[in-house]
């Protein structure tokens, strides 16, 4: 007798969610036999999640359009609650899965709970220690934790994070993470870049200094702080030029305005689509980034990070050699990326240290792991870092550009 699919909710509503999940999403899809997947979008971000949905052709059943200008987080939680609960009543689902640590996926997970639906947690376990840092994300983590039902954690050390807060062994997979199986799709050595900006940084032959920054604590100072150190680096290597994707915050953009005003070889465009910005990061020599996603991305292009942060909720990348925790100061942010840009051998060190994220299975054994979740095969075997392939998605000859 065939066995009745169990049908899975996927909720999610930014661009790094969105580019995390697809692979899950692709992956369960072609296992139709076991789930029947419904994808349902808050669009907490709306212009940057559309462009990942149609990189990866995914159509959502449900999308609930939340975004409006200067939304606070009281908004954004009680708009995810009000508009989730109809669709969870429709379609029933046996599980939701969430994923990160968005304000979406809190509010995600307590909907589900209120009705008594189990949740599955992608990218969990995930720690600084630190309630305001990154905020709201690390309290969103640990509030989603309690709510969780099955674990999908990306690294033994999120895992005992896990351990450590009393969750079960059982209701723990470590699978590495799913950013890395979406970079194996995207990353292109014949691409081709579509902004113009972008394609006269990487047409220009300077090493490449990729830079993105959004944290909320570091708006102000800290962010200017930052700029200051980029525009100093660039007038003293004259063979190096920044590429600065500009976050759409207003706060963010007016810091920008004030400290690159007729900087030479600083190239500021718009946000990139995914398959851009992936592939622009391919490019590049160095990537300075207050993102936490980075940290596990680049590493597996072979780019060392230069994180603009205090504490990083990804210690597995500190200790393997693939970034360094800079912080914000000028004095800092100039002088570790200095020492990259002057010594081969400090940069061959951090770009050849093993990425500790992932193997560009994650999806298959998230998949394999629902499949155990409801009695449909077994635990599958989890991600080692040990048996990972290093720089396997970093498909571009090195001799093709002078960025390399």
């Amino acid at each position: 007798m065939k066995q009745t699919p169990q049908k899975v909710l996927i909720v999610f509503g930014t661009r790094p969610e969105a580019i995390k999940m697809a692979p899950v999403i692709q992956a369960l899809r072609t296992a139709d036999d076991f789930f029947r997947v419904t994808v349902a979008v808050t669009a907490q971000h709306r212009e940057m999640l559309d462009q990942v949905l149609r990189l990866f052709d995914i159509v959502p059943e449900y999308d609930l359009n939340i975004m409006r200008e200067d939304q606070t987080l009281f908004e954004v939680t009680a708009r995810v609650l009000q508009e989730l609960e109809p669709v969870l009543r429709e379609v029933r689902p046996d599980i939701v899965l969430v994923h990160g640590d968005t304000t979406t996926t809190f509010a995600a997970a307590l909907a589900a709970f209120y009705l008594k639906i189990a949740v599955g947690h992608v990218e969990a376990g995930l720690r600084t220690g630190e309630k305001y840092a990154p905020f709201p994300e690390e309290i969103n983590r640990r509030l989603a934790a309690v709510l969780t039902d099955l674990h999908f954690a990306p690294t033994v050390r999120a895992r005992t994070a896990l351990l450590q807060e009393g969750i079960a062994p059982e209701k723990i997979l470590v699978t590495g993470n799913t950013v890395i199986d979406a970079l194996y799709q995207v990353v292109r050595s014949d691409h081709r870049f579509e902004d113009p900006v972008v394609a006269a940084a990487v047409e220009s032959g300077h090493r490449l200094l990729l830079v993105t920054t959004h944290r909320r604590e570091n708006w102000g100072e800290p962010l200017a702080s930052v700029y200051r150190a980029l525009k100093r680096l660039v007038l003293a290597y004259p063979d190096v030029a920044v590429v600065f994707p500009v976050h759409r915050n207003p706060l963010v953009r007016q810091t920008v305005r004030e400290v690159f005003t007729a900087c030479p070889r600083v190239y500021l465009t718009e946000p990139l689509s995914y398959g851009e910005f992936a592939n622009l990061m391919a490019r590049s020599f160095l990537v300075l980034t207050d993102s936490g996603g980075l940290q596990e991305e680049a590493p597996a292009l072979g780019k060392p990070v230069l994180v603009l942060r205090a504490v990083t909720e990804r210690p597995e990348a500190l200790e393997a050699g693939t970034v360094e925790l800079v912080g914000t100061g000028e004095e800092c942010v100039f002088n570790a990326a200095a020492r990259l840009l002057s010594d081969s051998e400090a940069y061959r060190r951090m770009a050849a240290a093993v990425n500790p994220y992932g193997d560009g299975r994650a999806a298959e054994r998230i998949t394999a792991g629902l499949r155990n979740y409801f009695g449909l095969g077994p635990r599958p075997d989890e991600f080692s870092p040990a048996c990972s392939v290093g720089h396997k998605v970093f498909q571009v000859p090195v001799g093709e550009r002078k960025n390399f």
